[in-house]
C-alpha cells in the first residue's frame, strides 16, 4: 500500500494498491481503465505541485499501464525516449511517494535515470536515443543467452531524427528481437480507423497469421527465385497498403497498426501477441494517442501543456512568477527581429524548439525566414552552412546542450570552411530543474579549441543585444554566442544592439591587488565579490571580457602585470576561457614573475537539478566563493574548505 494523493478529494482506490508493476499485474484486465483514470488524475495532481512536463505523460497513461501489465518489467527492458512522458511510469514503479519531489533539489529527476530505479534501464533527456539503446540491449541479451524483451517507446517527433533511422536500419540488419512502440500523438503519420484498424492489427500480430506467413515462405522455396521475390513483395505491399507501414517494412521491421493508444481492449491483445511470438526480428507497433488527454486545459493549449509551471488543477491556470526582468531568450528574439528588419539576408533556424529558443517570436514577424528542421541538429548546422555558402546570414539557434549533438558538423561543415554561421546557444551554464542533461557546461571547451571560431558570452541582456548585432554584422567566419536560461539583470535595454569590437573586453572597476576576469553572466557576482574584498582592504579590478575567443590579450597582459592575483570566472567546464587565458600567460612567461592565477569553472561533476542559486553555490561560482578564492591566493585567512562552504 502506498500513500494516496495529497488531494483529499482525489480518490485512487485501485492505484493505492499498486506500488510496483508486480502489483499491477494482479489486477483484472477490466480494472485497468479505472486504474488508468486514477493514474492520469494522480499525474495531473502531482505536476500541479511541482511543475514539469505534463501533456506527454497524459497521452501515454493507458500505454504505460498496458506495457507494464503485459511485459515482465524490469526484467523486460522498457525504454522511454526523451523521458518527458515518464511521470506515470514513475508513479507505478515504486516512486509514487516521491512524485511530488519531481525536478526539486534532492528529488526525482524529470527524466528517466538509471541510478533512480531498476525500472529505468536507460537514462534519457535528449530525443531519439531509445531505439539505439534498446537494440544494444537486445543484441547483448542474445549474446548472453537471455530471453527477456526490450521495448522502446518513441514519439512521432523523435522518430523524425536521423539517429532513429540509423538505429532502425541497423536493427533490420541484425535481426535481433526488438519491440518499438511508435507513439504518434500528432496524427502526423496515419490516423487509426477504429474497430477495423484494431481488428487488422490484432490479426497481423497474431501467431496464426505469422505462422501462415512462415508457411507461405517455406512453400515458396519450391518456386524459382523471381516468383519467390514477387510473392514476398506482394504480401509486403498488400499489408503495407492496409496498415500504412511500408516504410518500416523496408527498414526490416514487422509493422503493426495504427491502433488506438487509449483503448486497452485494443492495446492488450496486440501487446500480448507480440510478447508471445517467437519469431525473430524487430517489430514496430504504431500507437496513436492524444497529448494532454484527460485534462481540458491541456487539450485547449497550443502546446498541449508540454511544460508547465505549478498550476490550479481545476482551471489549469499556471502560477505566474513575479514580474521581473525580461528573459535572455526573449531579449535575444526581439534583438534578432530588429536585426532582421534591417537586413533581409538574415534567416533563423531551429531544431524543433521554436518556443524554447524564442524563434516563435521571430517566426511571427518573418514566417518565411524562420525554418524549423525538426529534431535534427546535425542537419540544422550543415543546412545553415549551405545557406551561408549562398550569401544568406543564418542564425542557428540551438540550446548549448543540443549543439553537442552536431559537433562534427560544426567542425567539418562550418569551421574548416570558415563559413559565417551564427550559433546562438541558449541554456548556457546551469539550468535549475532540468539538471545535468540540459546544462550548457561544455560549449566553451568544445568551441574555443576550433580555429576560425569566435565565441562570445554577454554579461547581461543589453550585452546580448549588442552581441546579436555584432554577429549579424560579422562575415569573417563562424561566431557563437552563449547566454543562460532565465531572467536578465534588469539593465536598461537599447532600442537596438550596437556592433562591438570582437576580441575586446571592458573594465568596469579598477583596483590594484586583485583582478577578476569575468566571462558571461557571473559579472554581477564578480562585482559583489569586489565589494566584499574591498571590506578587507583589497582593491579589485573587475573586467567583463566579453569574448572567450579571440582573447583580449592586451587587456589580459595589462591586468596580469598590474595585479598580484588574477581570477578567471566562467559558467563552463574546465578547458574553456580560463584554460585559454592560462595557456596564453604561461606561454608568454607571465607566470614566471610570481603572478597568482586561479580559474573558477563549473566542477568536474554532473550537477543534479536544484534552484539555480543553490547550484551555483555548489559550483563555487557565487560572490562569496570568488572573494574567498582571491583571499586564499593572497594568504588572507580562508582555508580551501571554508571557501567551498562560503555559499552554503
Amino acid at each position: 500500500m502506498v500513500n494516496p494523493s495529497s488531494n483529499p478529494q482525489h480518490k485512487t482506490p485501485l492505484l493505492d494498491q499498486v506500488d510496483t508493476p508486480e502489483d499491477l499485474r494482479k489486477l483484472k484486465p477490466e480494472q485497468l481503465p479505472q486504474l488508468s483514470d486514477e493514474l492520469r488524475a494522480e499525474t495531473i495532481d502531482a505536476v500541479s505541485v511541482t511543475g514539469g512536463h505534463l501533456g506527454a505523460g497524459l497521452g501515454v497513461v493507458e500505454l504505460t499501464v498496458a506495457l507494464h501489465y503485459v511485459f515482465n518489467t524490469p526484467a523486460d527492458r522498457l525504454i522511454w525516449d526523451v523521458g518527458h512522458q515518464a511521470y506515470p511510469h514513475k508513479i507505478i514503479t515504486g516512486r509514487r511517494t516521491r512524485i511530488r519531489t519531481l525536478r526539486q533539489g534532492g528529488g526525482l529527476s524529470g527524466f528517466t535515470r538509471r541510478a533512480e530505479s531498476e525500472y529505468d534501464p536507460f537514462g534519457a533527456a535528449h530525443s531519439s536515443t531509445s531505439i539505439s539503446a534498446a537494440l544494444g540491449m537486445a543484441v547483448a541479451r542474445d549474446r548472453l543467452g537471455r530471453t527477456n524483451h526490450t521495448i522502446a517507446v518513441i514519439g512521432d517527433g523523435s522518430i523524425s531524427a536521423g539517429m532513429a533511422y540509423e538505429a532502425m536500419n541497423n536493427a533490420g540488419a541484425t535481426g535481433s528481437r526488438l519491440v518499438v512502440i511508435l507513439n504518434d500523438n500528432n496524427m502526423s503519420i496515419a490516423p487509426p480507423t477504429g474497430a477495423l484498424s484494431a481488428y487488422l492489427s490484432r490479426i497481423v500480430s497474431s501467431r496464426e497469421y505469422r505462422g501462415l506467413r512462415h508457411l507461405g515462405k517455406n512453400m515458396s522455396k519450391i518456386f524459382p527465385k523471381p516468383i519467390r521475390d514477387a510473392a514476398r513483395k506482394a504480401e509486403h505491399y498488400a499489408r503495407g497498403i492496409v496498415t500504412g507501414g511500408t516504410l518500416f517494412e523496408e527498414l526490416g521491421f514487422y509493422y503493426i497498426g495504427p491502433i488506438d493508444g487509449h483503448n486497452l481492449e485494443h492495446l492488450l491483445p496486440v501487446l500480448e501477441n507480440v510478447r508471445d511470438d517467437v519469431d525473430p526480428g524487430p517489430v514496430i507497433i504504431h500507437v496513436v494517442t492524444q497529448k494532454g488527454k484527460g485534462f481540458a486545459p491541456a487539450l485547449a493549449a497550443a502546446d498541449k501543456c508540454h511544460a508547465v509551471n505549478k498550476f490550479d488543477v481545476v482551471t489549469g491556470e499556471q502560477v505566474k512568477s513575479r514580474a521581473g526582468a525580461p528573459t535572455y531568450t526573449r531579449v535575444f528574439a526581439n534583438a534578432l527581429v530588429k536585426e532582421a528588419e534591417a537586413d533581409s539576408k538574415i534567416v533563423a533556424i531551429t531544431a524543433a524548439m521554436p518556443a524554447g529558443t524564442g524563434l516563435d517570436i521571430f517566426g511571427q514577424r518573418f514566417p518565411d525566414r524562420m525554418i524549423d528542421v525538426g529534431i535534427a541538429e546535425q542537419h540544422a548546422v550543415t543546412f545553415a552552412a549551405g545557406l551561408a555558402c549562398e550569401g544568406l546570414k543564418p542564425f542557428a539557434v540551438i540550446y548549448s546542450t543540443f549543439l553537442q549533438r552536431a559537433y562534427d558538423q560544426v567542425v567539418h561543415d562550418v569551421a574548416i570552411q570558415n563559413l559565417p554561421v551564427r550559433f546562438m546557444m541558449d541554456r548556457a551554464g546551469l539550468v535549475g530543474a532540468d539538471g545535468c542533461t540540459h546544462a550548457g557546461a561544455f560549449d566553451l571547451a568544445y568551441l574555443c579549441c576550433l580555429p576560425n571560431m569566435v565565441v562570445g558570452a554577454p554579461a547581461d541582456e543589453a550585452e546580448l543585444m549588442h552581441m546579436v548585432a555584432t554577429s549579424a554584422a560579422y562575415n569573417g567566419g563562424p561566431v557563437a554566442v552563449r547566454y543562460p536560461r532565465g531572467e536578465g539583470e534588469g539593465v536598461k535595454l537599447p532600442e537596438r544592439g550596437q556592433v562591438l569590437p570582437i576580441g575586446k573586453g571592458r573594465v568596469l572597476r579598477e583596483g590594484t591587488a586583485v583582478a577578476i576576469l569575468s566571462l558571461g553572466t557571473r559579472l554581477a557576482e564578480s562585482l559583489k565579490a569586489a565589494d566584499e574584498l574591498a571590506s578587507y582592504g583589497l582593491s579589485t579590478t573587475v573586467a567583463d571580457m566579453r569574448w572567450a575567443k579571440p582573447l583580449d590579450k592586451d587587456l589580459i597582459r595589462e591586468l596580469a602585470e598590474e595585479h598580484e592575483v588574477l581570477l578567471t570566472v566562467e559558467e563552463g567546464a574546465a578547458g574553456g576561457f580560463g584554460a585559454h587565458v592560462l595557456d596564453m600567460l604561461a606561454n608568454e612567461g607571465a607566470l614566471d614573475k610570481g603572478l597568482k592565477i586561479r580559474c573558477l569553472t563549473l566542477p568536474d561533476i554532473f550537477q543534479d537539478q536544484d534552484a539555480p542559486m543553490k547550484q551555483y553555490d555548489r559550483a563555487g561560482l557565487n560572490a562569496a566563493h570568488i572573494a574567498g578564492k582571491a583571499r586564499a591566493a593572497l594568504g588572507h585567512g580562508m582555508a580551501q574548505k571554508e571557501i567551498l562552504a562560503a555559499g552554503e
